[in-house]
C-alpha cells in the first residue's frame, strides 16, 4: 500500500467515526429520557454538543497543524475524542452525558479537517475526484448504518453502547496514525494564534448554531432569531478584523475562489436543504398521510441506492465534464425530487415518495460529490489546511441551517391559516425552488478552463 494510500485510509476512517457519532445517538434518546428523566430539549443537546464543540475547534486546526505538526494534531484529536466516548458512555446524569459529547466533538472536529489536508495535498487535481467518491461513499454508509446499529444496542439494553460503540474504530485510528503517518516538522516561523479572532470566531458559531437551535422550536422562535442576529454582527466584526490582519486565524480571501465558493454555496442550498426537508418529510408522511414508520424509514434505501450511483457516476465523469454541468443536473433533480413530494396525497402514494427520494438521492448526492471534488481544485497547497477548515465549517453549518430554514417554513406557512396539507405541499414547492439559486452561481464556473487544467495534469 502507497504511503498516500495510508494516509487515506487513517482519514476516512476518521471521518467515518465522526460520522457515526453524528448519527447514531438519536436512537438512544427515549431510553436515556427516560433513565434520566430527561426532557425533549435537553435530549437535543446530546447531538447538538457534539456538532457545536465540532465546530468550535475547526478554526483552530489550520495554526495547530502548523505550530505543532499535522500527525500530533491528528493523534492527539484522537485522545480528547476517545476520552469524550468513555466520558459520554459512562455519564452519570443527562447534564455530564452532555458535557462529554462536547468534548467527543471538540476531539472530532479535529479529525476531519487535518485529515482533509494531510490527504488532499497528496493528491493532484485530477485525482482528487476518485478520492472524493470514496470521502462521499463513507458519508454515505455512516448514516446508512449508525441507526440500526444503535437500534440493536438499544434493543439489548445497552443504550451506553451507543456511544462506546466508536471506541474500537477511534483505537485501532490512533494505531494506524501512530504508524502510518510520517511526522511533519513545525512551523519554524513560530507564529503566534491570532487569540482575539478565535475568541470573537468562537462567540459568533456559538450564537449561530444556538440560535438556529433554538429557532427551530416555536417556543424559543424570537429568542433564537435574537441570537442568531447577534452571531451574525459578531461574525461580521470577525471577518472585517481577519482581512484586516497579516496573520488571521483563518484566510478568509481564500473564499473569494469561484469554485471554492461555488461548492460551499451548493452544500448550503442543496444537502442542507434535504436535511430539513427529509425531517419535515417524514412527519408529513407518518403523521398527515398516516404510513407506517416502516415504511417511511424505507425511503432512506431507494435514496441510497441513488446517491451510490450519483457518487460512482461523478468519480468517473467529473474530469472529462468538469463541475458546471454536474452542479446543474444535480440540482434540477434535487429539486424535482422535492416537488415530487407536493403532488402527494394518501397512504397509497408510496411509489410516487419512493420516486421523489430516489431523485433527491440521486441530486443532492451528484452535487455534494461533484462540491468535494471542485473545491480544492484552485487552492494552493500552503493554503489548503485554511481551505479544509473553512469547508468543514460550511459543512456543518449547512445541516443546521437547513434543518431550521425548512422547519421554521412550515411553521409560518401553518400558522399563516393554510390547511395543514396545503402548507406541507407549499413548503415543499418553495424548497425545490431554492435548488434553483446555485444554479445561477454556476453559470460563472469557467468549465472549460477547469477541464482543460485537469486534462493537463492528467497527461
Amino acid at each position: 500500500m502507497t504511503y498516500r494510500a495510508r494516509v487515506a485510509c487513517v482519514y476516512l476512517l476518521g471521518f467515518f467515526i465522526d460520522l457515526v457519532n453524528m448519527f447514531i445517538a438519536s436512537v438512544a434518546y427515549p431510553e436515556i429520557g427516560r433513565q434520566f428523566a430527561a426532557s425533549v430539549s435537553e435530549l437535543a443537546w446530546i447531538s447538538n454538543a457534539y456538532i457545536l464543540g465540532l465546530t468550535l475547534v475547526i478554526p483552530l486546526s489550520s495554526w495547530l497543524a502548523r505550530r505543532i505538526g499535522a500527525k500530533r494534531v491528528f493523534m492527539l484529536s484522537l485522545g480528547i475524542f476517545i476520552a469524550g466516548t468513555c466520558g459520554a458512555g459512562s455519564a452519570s446524569s443527562i447534564y455530564s452525558l452532555i458535557a462529554w459529547r462536547g468534548v467527543q466533538g471538540l476531539g472530532g472536529g479535529l479529525l476531519i479537517p487535518i485529515g482533509q489536508t494531510m490527504t488532499y495535498a497528496l493528491y493532484r487535481s485530477h485525482e482528487r475526484a476518485k478520492l472524493s467518491s470514496a470521502v462521499m461513499l463513507v458519508a454515505l454508509l455512516a448514516p446508512a448504518l449508525s441507526p440500526a446499529l444503535g437500534g440493536l444496542f438499544v434493543e439489548s439494553g445497552h443504550w451506553r453502547g451507543v456511544f462506546l460503540a466508536s471506541l474500537p474504530l477511534a483505537l485501532v485510528a490512533l494505531i494506524l496514525a501512530g504508524c502510518w503517518l510520517k511526522p511533519d516538522a513545525p512551523s519554524a516561523t513560530g507564529e503566534r494564534l491570532d487569540l482575539r479572532g478565535l475568541v470573537s470566531g468562537g462567540v459568533a458559531l456559538i450564537l449561530i448554531l444556538t440560535g438556529l437551535t433554538f429557532a427551530g422550536e416555536r417556543l424559543y422562535l424570537w429568542q433564537g432569531a435574537l441570537l442568531f442576529a447577534l452571531g451574525l454582527l459578531v461574525m461580521a466584526a470577525y471577518v472585517r478584523d481577519a482581512l484586516n490582519k497579516p496573520a488571521p486565524l483563518l484566510n478568509l480571501r481564500l473564499m473569494k475562489d469561484p469554485l471554492l465558493q461555488t461548492a460551499m454555496l451548493i452544500y448550503q442550498f442543496v444537502p442542507g436543504i434535504f436535511t430539513g426537508v427529509s425531517i419535515v418529510a417524514m412527519l408529513y408522511l407518518q403523521n398527515l398521510l398516516t404510513m407506517p414508520a416502516t415504511v417511511t424509514g424505507g425511503m432512506m434505501l431507494p435514496w441510497a441506492l441513488a446517491s451510490f450511483v450519483a457518487i460512482t457516476l461523478t468519480g468517473r465523469t467529473f474530469n472529462r465534464l468538469g463541475p458546471r454541468p454536474l452542479f446543474i443536473t444535480g440540482c434540477l433533480v434535487h429539486g424535482a425530487g422535492i416537488g415530487l413530494l407536493a403532488l402527494t396525497a394518501s397512504a397509497a402514494d408510496v411509489p410516487l415518495c419512493i420516486l421523489a427520494f430516489t431523485l433527491m438521492g440521486f441530486g443532492s448526492s451528484l452535487c455534494s460529490s461533484t462540491a468535494q471534488s471542485a473545491a480544492f481544485i484552485q487552492i494552493n497547497g500552503a493554503d489548503l489546511a485554511d481551505a479544509s477548515a473553512l469547508w468543514n465549517i460550511n459543512r456543518q453549518l449547512s445541516f443546521c441551517c437547513g434543518v431550521t430554514v425548512i422547519s421554521l417554513l412550515y411553521g409560518l406557512l401553518a400558522a399563516g391559516g393554510l390547511p395543514v396539507m396545503q402548507a406541507y405541499h407549499l413548503c415543499f414547492l418553495i424548497a425545490a425552488g431554492s435548488a434553483l439559486i446555485p444554479i445561477v452561481c454556476c453559470l460563472r464556473i469557467a468549465n472549460q478552463h477547469v477541464v482543460l487544467k485537469l486534462n493537463q495534469e492528467q497527461q
